[in-house]
């Protein structure tokens, strides 16, 4: 649950309210079925009066791939948003004839490239087949056939017309995310357009257009670039997870191999699509300021247009194998020591999911244990913190931390270990317990206030299995006792079921630090304007904070979410996370305090 509050990017402000409230959370919205199969969740309210946020959510993410076309769900992600057979062109005839071609040369391409390219690469002639550096005269010729039907296309390419026309109809926050498990699309936009959006959403349902195929392609190689090979940990990241996900399908990145990443067709991206978007599959959810029936109208005129191609897909069938032994990772990065350890928790809407969010909520936050033992009492941790992640099949709880001073990665290993071994033997108190259900109560509260937040956890707890959860998951954390955080400890903290990873920086090199121009650099053009002014007040505002504990508790809040952040902003939150660190060691030093003596 705690991952789907991250989701929602809730920026309401916390209020006070008695854990007794959750337990009578009750939100039900209007369910509404249209003979294809599409499910509806609509849920009017007038909080924030003429605002609606609307959007669909489809049960598929990384975990639906497969080797091969790792990263699919990422990419098509990203073609949905280039518009239809109609939007985002001014000659739909002529656009459909330059894309038949280009698929042509597209599979004449790969064909080549998978019988002379892979020869060549594992003769080790050349080592990425892919490269337009490694081509061959014949590679060559076919890819300059290719840009000049590219550039003949782009004459009659209107860029970002989906975007322009609901920015130009006082729509905003247009955007979409895929994870593991799912992959939603939304927008906030005023009630009168709500008939605007069933037009658009359901024609970019009915006759996606996958333009711009080839130059998304790479725009989700940069972001891969950007977010795990040119980051500090990127790279050491995706391989610890790669073995602590043992035959699982989170053994991959949602944003795929860079090996599969110029290596799937178009007709594999078409058939990804209709396997797992057809209306029976998906959920369409609007929160706002609406009328029912109207809205029912709409999406029956629309959205019912839409024909199921195929059979609705089968279910995953998948069962990670248990670690039987502890695993170890070590590796060297420009950046700062931080130690890992990783265990298997359960899967989203498992009995004790509350139970390991609960443990977590114990040890997290400046009143939390690790903060007490870790920072205030040893002094050994510069940062710690536990999460508790839950997935569709699977789910996983871990402990970090940096060290600070002379501190080595083991003792903050074996500081967690103490630590669990008090959850293990000694039972929570009543007073501690309560505090922390008081806490999740607010959380729980806050996230359901606004359209947004709200959109968001109806869509992702339905596409997990049904919004229910929403008014069950309270009374499961009321009900979490000491006897069920002891049990809980000694069963899925097992020494021979973790996984623990050590980053070192290499020896000499200095952690990367970012510049507000690689932020810049990092953002799509369209939300670096908004943005990037966004981000110099903050920092302004940050140069007069003189409270570490409140600056060490963004760092933490931004560690919880990291998993959530689309990755076009990786950069900035990296960024963000350094100036605030710069902060943190400037007040300490004494530099950043007035007088220099605190």
């Amino acid at each position: 649950m705690r991952a789907l509050q991250a989701a929602a990017f809730a920026a309401t402000t916390v209020v006070s309210i008695v854990s007794t409230a959750a337990i009578a959370q009750n939100v039900q919205p209007i369910e509404y079925t249209l003979d294809n199969g599409m499910k509806f969740l609509l849920m009017p309210r007038d909080e924030q009066p003429n605002i609606i946020t609307a959007g669909w959510i489809a049960p598929v993410g990384s975990a639906n791939e497969r080797p091969g076309i790792t990263g699919v769900s990422h990419l098509l992600e990203h073609l949905l948003f280039k518009g239809t057979d109609a939007i985002g062109t001014s000659d739909p005839e002529l656009d459909e004839q330059y894309r038949e071609q280009l698929t042509e040369i597209r599979e004449q391409m790969r064909a080549y490239t998978l019988d002379v390219q892979y020869k060549r690469m594992y003769a080790g002639e050349i080592e990425n087949p892919w490269d337009p550096a490694n081509d061959t005269d014949e590679l060559r010729a076919m890819r300059a056939e290719m840009t000049a039907l590219q550039d003949k296309q782009a004459e009659i390419t209107i860029k970002n017309e989906f975007d322009s026309i609901y920015t130009g109809n006082g729509a905003s926050g247009m955007n979409a995310g895929t994870s593991n498990d799912f992959t939603v699309f939304y927008i906030n936009l005023p009630s009168n357009k709500l008939e605007l959006w069933s037009w658009m959403e359901s024609d970019r349902l009915m006759n996606p257009s996958y333009r711009e195929l080839d130059a998304e392609r790479f725009v989700v190689i940069e972001e891969r670039r950007q977010r795990l090979e040119a980051t500090a940990t990127g790279k050491l990241d995706e391989q610890f997870d790669s073995m602590f996900w043992v035959a699982s399908p989170y053994n991959w990145p949602v944003i795929g191999w860079m090996s599969d990443l110029m290596a799937y067709t178009e007709g594999e991206i078409k058939e990804y699509f209709e396997t797992y978007y057809q209306p029976a599959n998906l959920t369409g959810v609007i929160v706002g300021d609406f009328e029912v029936e109207e809205a029912k109208d709409l999406v029956e005129s629309y959205f019912g247009r839409i024909t199921n191609k195929r059979p609705k897909a089968a279910p995953l069938v998948t069962h990670s194998v248990p670690l039987l032994g502890e695993l170890r990772f070590s590796g060297e990065c420009d950046c700062q020591d931080q130690v890992e350890v990783r265990y298997r928790s359960v899967p989203h809407g498992h009995p004790d999911e509350a139970v390991f969010d609960v443990i977590a909520d114990l040890l997290n936050g400046r009143t939390g244990r690790l903060y007490k033992s870790l920072i205030e009492d040893k002094a050994i941790a510069a940062q710690a913190s536990a999460g508790n992640r839950t997935m569709r099949y699977a789910g996983s709880f871990s402990f970090s931390a940096l060290p600070k001073g002379d501190a080595e990665l083991s003792d903050l290993e074996a500081a967690w270990y103490e630590e669990l071994d008090k959850l293990k033997n000694e039972l929570v108190s009543e007073r501690e317990l309560q505090k922390v259900k008081n806490q999740a109560s607010a959380d729980n509260f806050r996230g359901l206030q606004d359209n947004s937040s709200l959109f968001f956890q109806l869509a992702i707890t339905e596409a997990y299995g049904g919004y229910d959860y929403l008014n069950a998951y309270p009374k499961q954390i009321a009900a979490v006792t000491p006897e069920d955080i002891q049990r809980v400890a000694n069963e899925y903290f097992e020494n021979h079921e973790r996984a623990v990873s050590y980053y070192t920086r290499r020896g000499g090199g200095e952690v990367e630090l970012l510049t507000i121009e690689d932020v810049r650099a990092s953002l799509p053009e369209e939300m670096a304007g908004m943005m990037i002014p966004q981000i110099e007040a903050e920092l302004a505002n940050l140069a007069l904070e003189t409270d570490v504990v409140a600056l060490r508790g963004q760092i933490e809040e931004m560690d919880a979410q990291a998993g959530m952040v689309p990755p076009q902003f990786a950069t900035a939150m990296k960024f963000i996370k350094q100036q605030i660190q710069a902060r943190i060691d400037e007040i300490e030093s004494g530099e950043g305090t007035e007088g220099g003596d605190q």
